[in-house]
């Protein structure tokens, strides 16, 4: 005869302590998530963005001391002798736009390829020009423009959250899936020439959002995945799960909000959009901007900083590797799940 199944037994309740511990922690993490995305938002404001001014001395004196006046701080202006000297600092990606005094009449030049916040607040300055006493009627035009099919950048700001969490993702699922760290590492590489071919290809050729070279666009968004989930995949080998929590706040909490890519760097609060470009979402959103309208102009930096952590990622996965050799320990095995006997 079957012995009776034997009864569930009731847990206990929790104690009132690690009720409030729980409310008390759930408060701390929405907290710090809404002070991540918000703060950069409604702190964001114009401060050192680099423009250049073409004109004779004087005029050109004369316009620096009225922006000064009016907006302190806002503009770092760069003194050119001509409008073609201002064109190519703007190509170059040397300053967001100029303000172009050689024929008399202000011209505005913006980018909006570059910013259409900086665009936007330059062309507000045109139309200051204008209203003052005696100032002739200034015009706008738009050097780099963005694509006709996503002329407000939407696709390329939008596009900044999915390469991050694809980063994550990649480092999660490989540590879960994949043993080995040679194996690991080629299979974050290899998804990363994946991801960027197909994220490119969305972007320009679906929705519009991106001009230049495919090829080019496809390396800037692979090196940017790269860079992140090499560098999360590197943490977790050296720290554990600990890793995986440091990587996903540096990247997620910190990386994302001040990477600068819906608005500029310079337009972040205080040092956090340097602080931004130093991490892979930044300089990830700066390089795809320079591939996609810039002929690559701008890129260098960008990919000085994708590349050190991609490599800090994988100096990070042999670190670990070493060490877990040297205890003993299996290393780069994914967690299996473990029979429990009744």
């Amino acid at each position: 005869m079957a012995a009776p199944a034997p009864r569930a037994t009731r847990t206990a309740p929790s104690p009132w302590s690690r009720v409030v511990g729980a409310v008390v922690l759930l408060t701390v993490i929405i907290s710090v998530l809404l002070t991540a995305f918000a703060w950069p938002s409604v702190r964001s404001s114009v401060h050192d963005v680099p423009i250049a001014v073409a004109g004779p001395p004087a005029a050109v004196q004369q316009l620096r001391a009225t922006i000064d006046q009016r907006q302190p701080g806002a503009f770092d202006i760069t003194e050119v002798a001509d409008t073609t000297a201002a064109e190519q600092l703007i190509r170059d990606r040397e300053v967001y736009g100029a303000i172009d005094l050689t024929s008399g009449t202000p011209q505005v030049i913006v980018a909006s390829a570059a910013s259409t916040a900086v665009a936007q607040t330059l062309q507000s300055v045109a139309a200051g020009l204008h209203r003052q006493p005696g100032g002739s009627p200034s015009t706008a035009r738009d050097l780099v423009p963005l694509p006709a099919d996503d002329p407000r950048g939407a696709g390329l700001a939008a596009a900044a959250l999915p390469l991050v969490l694809a980063g994550l993702l990649a480092a999660l699922l490989l540590t879960r899936l994949v043993a080995g760290t040679v194996r690991r590492i080629t299979a974050a590489c290899a998804f990363a020439l994946t991801g960027g071919l197909a994220v490119a290809a969305i972007l320009q050729f679906w929705l519009g959002s991106l001009d230049g070279a495919y090829w080019a666009n496809s390396g800037a968004i692979a090196l940017s995945i790269a860079a992140t989930s090499l560098a999360v995949l590197g943490l977790e080998s050296l720290l554990g799960y600990a890793g995986l929590g440091l990587g996903a706040v540096t990247m997620m909490l910190v990386g994302n909000p001040l990477s600068g890519t819906s608005t500029a760097p310079q337009m972040l609060p205080g040092w956090s959009g340097s602080l931004g470009q130093l991490l892979p979402p930044g300089a990830g959103g700066q390089l795809l901007r320079s591939t996609a309208f810039f002929d690559g102009h701008g890129a260098a930096g960008p990919v000085v900083v994708l590349a050190t952590w991609l490599l800090l990622g994988v100096g990070l996965c042999l670190a670990g590797h070493l060490r877990a050799r040297r205890g003993g320990g299996t290393e780069g095995v994914p967690a299996q799940p473990v029979a429990v006997a009744a």
